[in-house]
């Protein structure tokens, strides 16, 4: 992590014509008198409307907000500090904008055939207004993949709160007793995945006395055959049966990505070789009912030929894997990894060609009755959130520039662990204390620092600005997956990024469009300072 990428040619920074005019808006007003008109803050720390705390979360006692920002845990919020001694708080927040979710998912929504059911993973965006979002009044997302506790009662929540109830809770039954938790023709809502499924968390997903979720998992994806023991003991224990897929990690990948977790030695799922014996082992188990198969093989393709043949081979193998074991295939799980591109400008990435892949898609026939659930993350919320950070000061060592950050890898982990060349935009601020000198970079490259004891806190290294001064704001785009959910919140003990409800541009607003589909046009074109 200490070694971000260089580009071969200079980075120049993001011009402001890349930034949406509601996050440059409110990152200039900033700190004001807590959020601006129309402008909803974190649940449970300024309400935004319509929108409770967090699910699953209760406010820690004898901890007081900052305006717009959680406070540290056991400490009151930090006094001064802002723009001019005794201001507000400096400005570190995730801006989100989640009418921009929705788009995503309708656009993907419309790309795939009716047989395709789309469920988003709650791991890349759990902020609550977002999960609604992507619901999109029932055009967006069927469901969500979860794989913890709290991300269940999350994604029930949001499941109720736009009146599509998950599958309630299971009265207890004998063993005798015990049915099938999946009909045929019944539609899931709720898949969970995850390696280390422990007994404490399946009993939460699955045992209808445990937990405090409105509903249970539809779907458990099973990464091995001890974990199988492990639901059929808690299922039995609860009275009913649990519908399982069996996660496969096939011998060859054909598809690149920034992280894979199939065709290699990894910790997801059973070896392909392995099938078989896994499928027996589950069919012989009273409180199994094994519905299909799961794969989720990489994270982050940006190859939509390659994808559509990894869907193929998904659904080839889980037919004939079903047909040799003798069960009846409900569930085909081809999980996520459909990638964007994060650097277009230094590598030439180009998004994921979803008309190539829709239009491939509806040529491929499933089996009737079997659904086939796609889960991506990242390609429906990266785009509906903006990290920005206010510089708190601009230095000079051994010839090189530096701007330390009010936040870093403690808000904005995924540049660094992830090796991303995470470019950034300046959006200047004119206030400042009157008599203070005020370090700044001109026409020059400097290296984004953050506020934490490591040299591995670099978010972006040598990118030339026009100008960076202490004070000014740097806000990066693209942060809408895996930003605030992927942070080291607690490393040493800074106050947690704000996460902020952003208004919707008004009707006749000239305004960067930022949806899936249109990222081509605006990736394709040249960075400027």
């Amino acid at each position: 992590m200490l070694d971000l990428p260089i580009s071969a040619a200079p980075l120049r920074a993001l011009g402001l014509d890349r930034l949406p005019p509601a996050v440059i808006e409110h990152v200039r007003a900033w700190p004001g008198d807590g959020p601006q008109p129309g402008i909803s803050a974190e649940p449970g720390v300024s309400a935004e409307p319509g929108v409770s705390a967090e699910p699953g979360v209760s406010a820690e006692p004898g901890v007081s907000a900052e305006p717009g920002v959680s406070a540290e845990p056991g400490v009151s919020a930090e006094p001064g500090g802002g723009p001019e001694p005794g201001g507000g708080p400096e400005l570190s927040a995730y801006l989100y904008a989640p009418a921009v979710a929705a788009r995503a998912a309708v656009d993907l929504r419309r790309h795939l055939p009716p047989w395709a059911h789309l469920y988003f993973a709650v791991k890349a965006n759990s902020f609550p207004p977002v999960l609604d979002a992507l619901l999109a009044g029932g055009h967006g997302v069927d469901g969500f993949e979860i794989s913890s506790a709290r991300e269940l009662a999350l994604a029930t929540d949001a499941l109720a709160r736009a009146g599509q109830p998950t599958q309630p809770r299971p009265q207890r039954q004998s063993q005798s007793q015990l049915q099938p938790p999946l009909p045929p023709r019944s539609r899931p809502r709720l898949v969970a995945s995850g390696p280390g499924k422990s007994l404490s968390l399946l009993r939460a997903l699955l045992d209808p006395a445990a937990g405090e979720s409105s509903g249970t998992v539809d779907v458990v994806n099973v990464e091995s055959p001890l974990e199988l023991l492990r639901i059929d003991a808690v299922a039995t224990r609860a009275g009913r049966r649990s519908a399982v897929a069996l996660r496969v990690n096939p011998a060859r990948v054909g598809l690149a990505g920034s992280l894979r977790m199939g065709g290699r030695p990894s910790a997801f799922g059973i070896e392909e070789r392995e099938v078989p014996s896994a499928v027996e082992l589950a069919r012989s188990l009273p409180g199994i009912d094994l519905v299909g198969f799961h794969v989720h093989a990489v994270s982050g393709n940006l190859d939509a030929a390659a994808h559509l043949e990894y869907v193929r081979w998904c659904l080839d193998f889980a037919v004939r894997q079903a047909h040799e074991g003798g069960f009846d295939l409900r569930v085909v799980d081809v999980g996520g990894g459909l990638g964007v591109p994060f650097e277009p400008d230094r590598l030439g990435e180009r998004p994921f060609d979803l008309d190539l892949f829709g239009d491939g898609l509806a040529r491929l026939r499933p089996p009737t009755d079997v659904r086939v659930i796609f889960e991506p993350g990242r390609m429906l919320v990266a785009d509906c959130g903006w990290y920005a950070a206010e510089v708190t000061d601009v230095k000079r060592v051994h010839g090189e520039a530096f701007a330390v950050l009010r936040g870093g890898i403690n808000h904005f982990q995924l540049p660094t662990s992830w090796e991303i060349v995470h470019n950034f935009a300046v959006v200047p601020r004119e206030s400042w204390p009157v008599g203070w000198p005020r370090p700044e970079v001109a026409a020059g490259p400097v290296t984004v620092v953050g506020e934490l004891c490591t040299p591995e806190d670099t978010l972006a290294r040598d990118v030339t600005v026009d100008r960076l001064r202490a004070g000014d704001v740097v806000v990066f785009p693209m942060a809408g997956a895996y930003g605030y959910e992927f942070a080291m919140h607690e490393f040493l003990g800074h106050p947690r990024a704000a996460r902020i409800v952003l208004p919707p541009p008004a009707p006749d607003r000239s305004a960067p469009d930022l949806s899936a589909s249109d990222r081509s046009a605006r990736d394709s074109s040249t960075a400027t300072g």
